[in-house]
C-alpha cells in the first residue's frame, strides 16, 4: 500500500480516515461522506462505494464549498 496520498486513490488506502456523513442524509444510501486527513486535507468519497476513489480538497477549497452551498450557490441542481 502506497503511503502517498493522492487524488482518486482508493479511499481503503486512508486508513486514518474517520469518515462521517450528515445526519440529513437518507437511508438508501444516497450520501457522500468526509474525512478530515492528517495532513490538512478533506477527503470526500461515495458512500455507496466505501472502497471507492477519494477526491482530495483543501480546508480552503471545502470552506468555499460549503459557504457557497449554504449560500444557495447550487439550489439549480435541484430544481
Amino acid at each position: 500500500m502506497s503511503s502517498v496520498v493522492h487524488n482518486g486513490m482508493s479511499a481503503a488506502q486512508l486508513p486514518e480516515a474517520s469518515w462521517r456523513k450528515s445526519a440529513r442524509s437518507g437511508a438508501l444510501g444516497n450520501c457522500v461522506e468526509v474525512s478530515a486527513l492528517d495532513g490538512g486535507d478533506v477527503a470526500v468519497r461515495n458512500s455507496r462505494f466505501p472502497d471507492g476513489p477519494a477526491l482530495l480538497y483543501t480546508r480552503a477549497e471545502m470552506a468555499a464549498f460549503v459557504a457557497g452551498a449554504k449560500d444557495g450557490e447550487f439550489d439549480d441542481f435541484l430544481a
